[in-house]
């Protein structure tokens, strides 16, 4: 019992001794405590007064912006959708400069890239297609695959090979990966590298079987195996 009241004496003392060494802390550096507290306040109300009167605002304008430029897109008017109409829309080229750091502006990359594809101005086209970022995975992949379909236009079919592959591992779903290994298996063999387009057909037989392009994979394997020999 004795040494167990003595061991609770002694913690109890810790304790206070811990206790009072805070106090003369917060005493002798009270001014310096309340600056940073002022100082964290003032950052956190900074901060917070950006998002909501600068931020959330832009990102709105952005969204309003690139929903008119949506309904162009939709009607195949790219170069309206592009450029604007000279009226109530300036086009995504313009949502780009002005919001691009936004969320709707990050998105609207993505359109003046597709846009610029299907007007046929490639360099163009790529330049947007690779600044979009996006984790989505089927968004994401779908523009990769868009710079490798860039590359092939332009000539350089090798170059957009590792696109295609890699939109379809990005993907890695029946609708958007078979569709990407397809191309990229094409692609081998108008390169004449017909063994590794043999890989890119049988990784859509045994992988994403119940797929559209796995319905007739095996006349390409075997046309691939053929032309190899």
């Amino acid at each position: 019992m004795a040494t167990n009241k003595k061991k609770g004496t002694q913690a109890e003392a810790e304790v206070g001794e811990i206790i009072s060494r805070s106090e003369q802390f917060i005493e002798k550096y009270s001014k310096h405590l309340m600056y940073a507290i002022l100082g964290i306040a003032v950052v956190v109300a900074i901060i917070m007064g950006i998002r909501h009167g600068y931020l959330i605002p832009r990102e709105d304008r952005a969204a309003v912006a690139l929903f008119k430029g949506e309904q162009y897109f939709a009607r195949d008017s790219f170069a309206l959708a592009l450029n604007g109409n000279g009226a109530d829309f300036n086009g995504f080229v313009s949502i780009v400069e002005q919001y691009g750091n936004t969320k709707a502006g990050n998105l609207a990359k993505a359109y003046t890239g597709i846009c610029y594809y299907r007007t046929g101005e490639l360099d163009l086209a790529m330049k947007s297609l690779k600044s979009f970022k996006s984790r989505d995975n089927m968004i994401s992949p779908a523009i990769v695959g868009l710079i490798g379909d860039c590359y092939v236009n332009m000539g350089q079919t090798g170059e957009g090979i590792p696109y295609f592959e890699k939109a379809a591992n990005a993907a890695d779903n029946n609708l958007i990966s078979p569709a990407y290994l397809k191309k990229a298996g094409i692609a081998y063999e108008s390169l004449g590298q017909y063994q590794n387009a043999e890989k890119a057909y049988t990784v859509i037989k045994e992988k994403y079987s119940t797929s559209v392009e796995a319905g007739d994979i095996d006349k390409y394997i075997t046309r691939a195996k053929l032309l190899a020999k």
